[in-house]
């Protein structure tokens, strides 16, 4: 054998040995890694969010797909949750799930994640990042609903308080601006009072107590998931002459306190819960196991303010209608229990091409 036959057929051998290497590299792509970004904790909320996300990962789990979920969780600010992401790219996430603080902050390392072929999903809110998916609700249209309702059942008069969650945050931005939009409609509404909750019940109780001490005339309250069952409880312990027409929260202690109203204080009281899914999490999830998979996202049904929004169906709500068919799934359960649903992965993927 000639030298440069020999010398060919080495190269022959190395060129097989590196695609060899390089399938091998291919398989190991599955099990999948991903990661969770959730930048706020002090809310039960979250803590079912996560558990959702959990319960559909052990579906994947159990088919070979993925390995267990890696999760970055605290009380942080945007700072804070740019580190998570990036503590996730390094321990090489193939897509990052992301509760996000803020609509454009975490631009730079969403994009860092992306530019490397990791796929990024927010939850629960949009943002704006380039290259990034939001699979949410429509906050706006969740706040328009039970702000609707309030207006109908007022009439479309009165003098109203609003107890908002975290002011600035995108999730609160959305739902304020439909409460805005609807009122909008109704100008005989007066918002005479507007404070934040904190997405915190006591500090939404105490919001309410103060109203309710400095406000001569109250005949509406609108508030968000988190703070309505301390809301009523303030009205509950103030029990003034008139109560005010009042929005909760489809949530188990919420629900308890309302048939508690129902059968010791009025029959008749009315009120509404719009369901905000903690399982919006483990629908983003199913998003990602789709693109994963070597899916596209059909780009006809994206849309939002950012135009990279897939809108997942609002589950339902709590009103006089189904009242005591959900207090009866929710009575014997934790107060943080949110009626939840989440999206099937036949659904996710209707999202694709």
């Amino acid at each position: 054998m000639s030298k440069k036959v020999f010398l060919f057929s080495l190269l022959f051998v190395f060129v097989l040995a590196l695609a060899a290497c390089g399938g091998a590299e291919q398989a190991a792509d599955e099990p999948f890694t991903i990661g969770v970004s959730n930048g706020f904790v002090s809310s039960e909320w979250r803590t079912q969010m996560l558990a959702d996300m959990e319960a559909v990962n052990k579906e994947f789990m159990d088919q070979g797909l993925t390995a267990e979920l890696i999760i970055e969780s605290a009380d942080t600010d945007v700072q804070g949750q740019t580190q998570q992401i990036q503590n996730l790219i390094n321990r090489g996430a193939d897509a990052i799930i992301i509760n996000p603080n803020d609509q454009s902050a975490l631009n730079p390392i969403i994009k860092e994640a992306t530019d490397q072929g990791i796929y990024v999903i927010a939850v629960d809110q949009e943002i704006s990042a380039p290259g990034a998916y939001n699979v949410v609700i429509d906050q706006t249209e969740w706040a328009r609903i039970s702000a609707k309702w309030l207006a109908e059942q007022l009439g479309g008069t009165g003098d109203v308080v609003l107890i908002e969650g975290f002011v600035g945050h995108p999730a609160n931005e959305a739902r304020m601006a439909g409460v805005e939009e609807v009122f909008a409609d109704y100008p005989g509404i007066n918002v005479v009072g507007r404070e934040t909750g904190s997405w915190d019940q006591a500090t939404g109780q105490q919001v309410m107590s103060d109203f309710i001490a400095s406000l001569t005339n109250i005949d509406g309250m609108w508030t968000q998931d988190g703070m309505a069952q301390g809301a009523l409880q303030a009205v509950v312990t103030a029990n003034p002459a008139e109560w005010p027409v009042m929005v909760g929260e489809a949530r188990g202690g919420y629900l308890k306190l309302w048939n508690e109203v129902q059968q010791t204080i009025d029959p008749n009281f009315n009120t509404i819960g719009v369901v905000n899914p903690p399982g919006i999490g483990a629908s983003g999830l199913r998003v990602a196991m789709e693109l994963l998979q070597g899916k596209e996202v059909d780009e006809s049904q994206l849309s939002g303010a950012f135009g990279n929004t897939l809108y997942v169906p609002i589950p339902g709500q709590v009103t006089a209608d189904n009242f005591m068919a959900e207090y009866e799934k929710v009575k014997d359960l934790p107060d943080g229990f949110v009626l939840d649903g989440f999206i099937t992965q036949e659904e996710a993927a209707a999202f694709m091409k």
